[in-house]
């Protein structure tokens, strides 16, 4: 099998999971207050209407897979996405988005052998917020395309947000293509279906809710990203579409 491309998944995969505490909305919203761009006495409705609509872009992107946007979760209740809601926002996340150590190195090794090097997030992000995370991880300039689908109408799994990443990073055999994810539906069954050679990274504990109808079957399990170097080599080297390992 040639390989031309890499593609991963972004949150449980090239950042490690992280487990939240479920209050990042309150304390956004006490930021507003204490800035004085939000009324005290909408508080609460504004953490229940952005909770609402976070579950629901969770919902939407499980059962229907589509997208939704950042700033239009804020529009809905009033508020605008400016460079201090913004700032508020980021704060309340960088501590959960730093990505794995492996991820230089595995980047650097990829692009050393002719392999393209792809991102495909299922998120209500804007780029700006990703591309700023690989910047300060020192990865930007590794990457050879990213799709973020708050961009565009579809999430993983349809095949569609599979195609735009491909698009992206300039190849258009999926059969050439690999994707790393840490989600058995999302990533691994939506991989299988764009006809990718899904590659599953099993570390994440994903929540009941956003579990999809059906867990995909990889084509290889890894314990660690760096371990894909070594499979892409196997799959270089033989010829071979690979065959599910642990």
């Amino acid at each position: 099998m040639s390989v031309d491309a890499v593609i991963f998944d972004w949150g449980g995969t090239l950042t490690p999971w992280m487990d939240i505490d479920g209050r990042h909305w309150p304390r956004l919203t006490d930021g507003l207050v204490a800035a004085g761009r939000l009324d005290p006495d909408r508080a609460a409705e504004v953490v229940a209407a952005l909770t609402v609509a976070e579950a629901e872009a969770w919902r939407l992107a499980r059962d229907e897979h589509r997208s939704g946007r950042l700033e239009d979760m804020f529009a809905a209740v009033g508020l605008e996405l400016d460079e201090m809601s913004y700032a508020l926002y980021c704060a309340e996340w960088e501590w959960a988005t730093y990505l794995d150590p492996d991820v230089p190195a595995l980047f650097e090794a990829l692009r050393a052998r002719g392999v393209k090097v792809g991102v495909l997030s299922n998120t209500v992000w804007p780029r700006r917020m990703h591309e700023e995370i690989f910047a300060r991880d020192g990865v930007l300039h590794l990457i050879d395309g990213a799709v973020y689908t708050s961009e565009i109408p579809w999430t993983k799994p349809h095949p569609e947000a599979f195609a735009a990443a491909m698009t992206s990073v300039g190849v258009t055999d999926a059969g050439r293509c690999v994707f790393v994810g840490d989600r058995p539906f999302d990533d691994i069954f939506g991989a299988r279906q764009a006809g990718m050679r899904p590659v599953l990274l099993p570390h994440s504990r994903i929540p009941d809710v956003q579990r999809g109808h059906t867990d995909g079957e990889p084509d290889a399990v890894v314990q660690r990203l760096s371990e894909v170097v070594d499979l892409v080599d196997e799959w270089l080297l033989s010829g071979t579409s690979g065959r599910p390992r642990s």
